[in-house]
């Protein structure tokens, strides 16, 4: 099969990936120029896909007023992210949230409210109060989904993305893919294209082993940060993994923004608090590291101190909310929150801006590095994004693709790289023998986890690099009997990508930095004169992954007294016990 063969689609403005982001930006496109051509692009149904398919429990960063101004918010997430921010980036957020939050209230979207009918808000940061509970919000799905009929956007679903296209000028100009049903390849020619991909979820192997059992959605394989980075953008900061604290062998997380604000708290195995806040950093990470090895770990999450009405408002949020496997779980392993505490862990690493600081470079525009190519949600660089934050940004790069696309005249695709790509995608299918996908994903994955795993230390990770790169020259011997086992095949290589990613960036940054994210043994402590500044990853004119740095835009609001509030985060009486 050769490019003529391939039938093209046109579109104004293509979004790939029907999550939180992607959704948001192909309804603003919409809403922005009625009369542009929106094709929304989804690898699953955008009907139950991404990592809100079956809801979220609430907001963890909604700026509201008369409880936190947009100038705290950046502070507070400046600091949590040891400086290491494009402020803009967080201001254009912080500004949008509160507008964000009403647009959703309007479109339907039910947040807890109090008795005077204002925004119930509860805190669980270090210094501000930015969590707002959503009780019903097992229905963001489905009014996201209205919204896309209402607006007319076209659907594609069931398609995976492989690579993005140019033009001869360097500008985005649409996508190459295949159908994950049929194999058959499919060609979007656009103006401007919104990258919604969401986290990189299946770099690390969880405890478990098994495969898809990942904190994040595992449909989010990095295919978006693999394409975005053979597109030529930058890629930042990815040596600032996301790890989080998940209850034990259960992909999920241990809630403690639910649980947080009701008096449940992380604990030791004495039931002791050794942390002050359980709001998601890298140094409260951390903590929990430090406390799960010690003698007096395990960690866990304590309730079984609350009231029955408490546990009982908990138990509704959370096996109803987001993933309501957990109720079942614990059923399973006979915990009652009433009479035991509930153990904790530690995630598998991943890449993801929602929860820590990583991703494909953007400005406060949504603009990659790339003309014409935007990127939202938790694949993008904007930190401690969450959910609010997929929303916003995926409103502004719709907006900002909306309107690159007006202003584009017609151009030309480059054949030779889709002639490239149509070849790598049809290798699976015509390998007589090969290697199953599934068994080079589990190898790949497990050397993740042997060598990349925090804390880290240089000389395993070299060692990682090099046996990652063995698993990256195996790659032409991939096997796929079936569309479904070929869509797994190119998952491969974008998982492949990231694991290099992730070596290289982690052993370019000789520091310590973001607590146990990037926790370098041999280089444990943080070197502000030499590496106050991003990280750069990128493939460089011999097509190799280089390194390089980006400096820090000038500060908007400046940090105070409060600059080293998260590395005082370790409670003095357990500390000192």
């Amino acid at each position: 099969m050769n490019f003529d063969d391939v039938a093209i689609i046109d579109t104004d403005v293509l979004v790939i990936g029907g999550g939180t982001a992607g959704p948001m930006a192909a309804v603003t496109v919409k809403e922005r120029y009625p009369d542009l051509d929106v094709t929304l692009l989804e690898k699953a149904n955008v009907k139950r896909s991404g990592a809100i398919s079956m809801g979220m429990d609430g907001l963890n960063n909604a700026i509201v007023p008369g409880h936190a101004t947009p100038e705290q918010y950046v502070r507070e997430i400046t600091i949590a992210n040891d400086g290491i921010v494009h402020q803009p980036a967080l201001m254009a957020y912080a500004q949008r949230s509160y507008p964000m939050i009403e647009k959703l209230d309007s479109w339907g979207v039910h947040f807890q409210k109090d008795e005077t009918g204002d925004y119930d808000m509860k805190k669980v940061h270090h210094l501000g109060t930015y969590v707002l509970p959503m009780p019903e919000g097992h229905n963001v799905k489905k009014i996201l989904y209205r919204r896309l009929r209402r607006h007319r956007v076209k659907v594609e679903n069931r398609y995976q993305a492989t690579r993005l296209l140019k033009d001869t000028a360097g500008n985005v100009s649409g996508m190459i893919g295949i159908n994950t049903r049929t194999a058959e390849p499919i060609i979007i020619r656009a103006k401007a294209v919104v990258m919604a991909t969401g986290a990189a979820g299946r770099i690390g192997l969880p405890h478990s082993g098994y495969l898809f059992g990942t904190y994040e959605n595992p449909a989010n394989s990095g295919d978006g940060h693999a394409m975005a980075y053979h597109a030529g953008a930058d890629l930042a900061n990815l040596e600032c993994y996301q790890v989080n604290p998940l209850l034990k062998d259960y992909n999920g997380p241990a809630c403690a923004y639910v649980t947080g604000p009701l008096g449940g708290f992380t604990s030791n195995a004495f039931g002791e608090r050794f942390i002050e806040c359980d709001y998601w950093s890298g140094q409260m990470m951390l903590e929990f590291f430090k406390e799960l090895e010690s003698g007096k770990g395990p960690v866990f999450l304590k309730l079984d101190h609350l009231a029955e009405e408490t546990i009982q408002e908990i138990e509704t949020v959370l096996h109803t909310n987001e993933r309501p496997s957990r109720g079942r779980f614990h059923d399973g392993r006979q915990v009652n929150y009433r009479k035991r505490m509930v153990e904790m862990h530690i995630s598998e690493i991943g890449f993801c801006s929602g929860h820590s600081a990583s991703g494909v470079w953007v400005d406060e525009t949504g603009a990659t590095t790339v003309p014409g190519l935007y990127a939202a949600g938790d694949m993008a660089s904007v930190p401690h994004n969450y959910m609010l934050g997929a929303f916003v940004y995926g409103q502004i790069c719709g907006e900002s693709a909306a309107d690159f696309a007006q202003q584009r005249s017609e151009f030309e695709l480059d054949k030779t790289l889709i002639e490239e790509e149509l070849i790598r995608l049809r290798a699976p299918l015509e390998r007589a023998d090969g290697i199953p996908p599934e068994q080079m994903e589990y190898k790949v994955r497990r050397l993740v986890n042997d060598y990349l795993q925090p804390p880290k230390v240089s000389r395993r990770m070299e060692i990682g690099l090099e046996r990652i790169l063995s698993v990256r020259a195996d790659l032409p011997l991939l096997k796929a009997g079936d569309a479904h086992e070929l869509m797994r095949a190119m998952e491969v290589h974008s998982i492949v990508d990231c694991a290099e990613m992730a070596a290289r960036a982690s052993l370019y940054r000789t520091e310590s930095r973001w607590g146990l994210y990037h926790y370098r043994v041999d280089f444990p402590e943080t070197d502000e004169q030499q590496w106050f500044c991003h990280s750069r990853l990128y493939k460089d004119e011999s097509g190799a992954m280089a390194s390089g740095t980006r400096p820090i835009a000038p500060y908007i609001v400046s940090l105070g007294e409060d600059k080293d509030a998260y590395n005082q985060l370790r409670v003095k009486q357990a500390a000192n016990a």
